[in-house]
C-alpha cells in the first residue's frame, strides 16, 4: 500500500478512463505513461470493464513495469474481490462502503473512498483509508479543502471530478494541499488548434512540471 501511496505521491495525476474499445485504451495508457502518469486509473464503469481491464494488465506487465494499474467505480464487496483476482493494485470507490474496505485494507491493498461530506470522511478515515477522493471535485472546490483539512490531519485528498490542467487551478489544489489530483475527460478532451497529435503527452508533461514548481 505505501508503495502506491508513494507513487501517487511522486506523480500526482491519476488519469481516469474507460473505453469500450481495448486499442484505445492500450494507446491512451501508452500515451499517458509517457507523458510521466505512473499510477492509472481504470474504471468499471462498460461492458467491456473486465476484459479490456485484464488485456491493460497484459499490455503493462509486458511493456510498463513501474506503472501502477487500479480499478475504478467499485462499489461493492464483489466486484473488490473480482478486480483483486485479476491483479489490481488499487481500489477506487465512489462511495463509502464498509465491505469493501474489509476486502481492500486487510490485504494491504490501497482503497480510495469517494467522500463529499465531513461525515462521510470521517466514516473513511475511520475504516482505515488513507487517502481520500473528494468528489465532485469542481463542486467541492480548493476552498472547502482548506475548510476541512484541519479536521483530518492525517489524511491525504485527491480531487476527482472536474479537475483542470491550467496553472491557476492546478496551483489552487495544490496549495490547498491535495496529494494528487484525478482527471479524465479534461485530460482527454480533443485537441485544441494549437495543439499536436500528442497533446495528451504535452497536457501531462507542462503540468507535471507546473506541479513541481507549486510543490
Amino acid at each position: 500500500m505505501n508503495t502506491i501511496l508513494s507513487a501517487i505521491e511522486s506523480a500526482p495525476i491519476i488519469p481516469v478512463y474507460y473505453q469500450d474499445d481495448i486499442d484505445n485504451c492500450i494507446q491512451i495508457l501508452q500515451r499517458c505513461y509517457d507523458g510521466g502518469i505512473r499510477v492509472f486509473e481504470f474504471v468499471n464503469r462498460g461492458s467491456e470493464a473486465t476484459r479490456n481491464f485484464q488485456l491493460l494488465k497484459k499490455y503493462r506487465d509486458e511493456n510498463l513495469k513501474d506503472l501502477k494499474l487500479g480499478i475504478g467505480t467499485i462499489k461493492s464487496k464483489q466486484e473488490a474481490l473480482d478486480f483483486l483476482n485479476l491483479g489490481a493494485e488499487f481500489i477506487v470507490s465512489p462511495i463509502v462502503k464498509p465491505e469493501i474496505a474489509e476486502v481492500t485494507l486487510k490485504n494491504n491493498i490501497l482503497w480510495i473512498p469517494g467522500c463529499m461530506t465531513p461525515t462521510e470522511i470521517s466514516v473513511a478515515e475511520e475504516l482505515g483509508a488513507p487517502l481520500v477522493k473528494l468528489f465532485p471535485g469542481d463542486a467541492l472546490g480548493p476552498n472547502y479543502l482548506k475548510a476541512i483539512q484541519p479536521l483530518f490531519p492525517s489524511l491525504k485528498f485527491m480531487p476527482t471530478g472536474g479537475v483542470l490542467l491550467d496553472e491557476k487551478n492546478l496551483t489552487d489544489w495544490f496549495n490547498a494541499g491535495v496529494s494528487a489530483v484525478g482527471m479524465g475527460s479534461k485530460l482527454f478532451s480533443n485537441p485544441t488548434e494549437s495543439e499536436t497529435t500528442s497533446y495528451i503527452e504535452d497536457r501531462l508533461i507542462k503540468a507535471f512540471q507546473h506541479i513541481k514548481t507549486i510543490k
